[in-house]
């Protein structure tokens, strides 16, 4: 019997749906054990690139290499645990060393001691976060030696907590090291080792996901200058055009124009960065807020220390892109300001042309009735001169016509005649022009 969704017409993305919540899986991780996080920006040709070079690990390694490139995919190599993850705009390596000994000291040997030598040293991208984490258990580490601690962190000022209710201590110092790296120790209490590896794992998201959130900050400093000058730019155009001063406004719709496109160039260069911080930010509190942190006597939390140093570094980009969106939006305003000067000039002057065609018009509408006057006349004269011309023809002929009477009667009658005749034909031409 055939199940009944084969019947029916399935999504095919539906399989890909519900693997997507387990692709990217918690570790779970053996204390002690030694890890090292490394995340990478990569563009498409970089993917290709950086999955050659898993495949030549895995060769390196003894192991048979992977055909497929996946979002997330773990190997391991003996007591090496590798695990490599593709973002949307990054790459992360964890590289785990499952063989640390107990009195091991931290971070002499890291996560990366057992690559095999030159590998990692040609990875393409550009690294964002790299840092060791070393887990050690409570009951053989220094759990309150703080000196001790600060040593292993070169002296540096520590921020530590005791996440899940106390099962775990965390210190770190959210720096660079003498090696190029940053770190951190869990001492671990009371956790399973499924629960380290939810501990661990939410550590290098905070970490890298903080280093994410901060790459627009450089940029926004960089910005700030110029966005002041076209602000102060701005302010004295629209100043000028509230004082209703006499400005050529071909001139300033060029600059507003050049405003604009800058603010557009700067838009389009830092839109996605800036988006971007606000994402991973979101996703560095939530991480926060799932290690349930308690404060250590004298210390920073972890949740603490972002909040005071990362939150105001979010908000200052934020501020940059909330400038951007404001300048825009104030340039489009004074740019209407100045077309719509433009259009009541073009109007004010379309009125006085019409006034002056309107005078044109009744000027030639005078001569037009002048020279209908004298159109009258003209056209009379010929007509009484063609009649005289008749009279005295008929004279000649023998009929007994008296000229000067009869063109005296006819003067008056042709007047008249050709008067009505004339404006009838004027008043007919008025018809058809009102009709079109």
């Amino acid at each position: 019997m055939n199940p009944p969704l084969k019947q029916l017409d399935l999504h095919p993305l539906r399989e890909d749906l519900y693997n997507e919540l387990h692709s990217r899986p918690f570790h779970v991780l053996p204390c002690p054990a030694q890890i090292t996080h490394i995340a990478l920006l990569t563009t498409p040709e970089q993917r290709a690139v950086q999955f050659r070079h898993w495949q030549d690990l895995h060769i390196m390694l003894g192991q048979s290499e992977p055909r497929e490139d996946l979002s997330c995919y773990e190997a391991t190599f003996g007591s090496l645990r590798i695990r490599r993850e593709m973002h949307m705009e990054f790459a992360s390596y964890t590289f785990i060393n499952l063989d640390a000994e107990d009195d091991h000291q931290p971070f002499q040997d890291t996560g990366i001691s057992s690559l095999p030598k030159g590998w990692l040293e040609t990875l393409t991208g550009t690294v964002v976060a790299a840092f060791h984490i070393d887990l050690q258990q409570a009951s053989s580490g220094p759990e309150t030696d703080l000196a001790q601690i600060r040593h292993w962190f070169e002296g540096e000022r520590l921020v530590g907590s005791s996440p899940w209710e106390g099962k775990a201590r965390v210190w770190g110092t959210f720096r660079l090291h003498s090696d190029g790296f940053g770190r951190f120790m869990v001492l671990n209490r009371d956790m399973s080792d499924s629960q380290l590896g939810r501990l661990t794992q939410r550590l290098m998201e905070i970490e890298t996901y903080r280093l994410m959130s901060l790459l627009s900050l450089p940029l926004a400093r960089e910005m700030t200058p110029s966005l002041n000058d076209m602000d102060q730019q701005l302010a004295v155009i629209t100043q000028s055009l509230a004082d209703n001063q006499d400005i050529d406004e071909r001139d300033v719709l060029a600059d507003l124009t050049n405003i604009a496109a800058r603010i557009e160039a700067f838009r389009a260069h830092a839109t996605f960065r800036f988006s971007a911080t606000r994402a991973y930010h979101q996703l560095v509190l939530t991480r926060l807020e799932e290690l349930r942190e308690d404060e250590l006597s004298g210390h920073l939390t972890i949740t603490e220390f972002m909040t005071r140093r990362l939150t105001p570094a979010v908000e200052t980009c934020e501020s940059v892109k909330g400038r951007l969106e404001d300048l825009s939006r104030r340039v489009d305003r004074a740019s209407d300001m100045v077309r719509t000067r433009v259009e009541l000039a073009i109007q004010s002057q379309n009125q006085q042309l019409l006034s002056s065609m309107d005078r044109r018009s009744k000027i030639q509408l005078m001569m037009q009735h002048t020279v209908e006057g004298f159109s009258v006349v003209v056209i009379s004269y010929y007509l009484l001169a063609l009649l005289k011309l008749a009279l005295e023809s008929a004279d000649d002929a023998g009929f007994d016509v008296n000229t000067s009477l009869v063109l005296g009667i006819a003067i008056p009658v042709v007047l008249g005649l050709v008067f009505i005749g004339v404006r009838m034909i004027h008043h007919r031409f008025i018809r058809l022009a009102r009709r079109q």
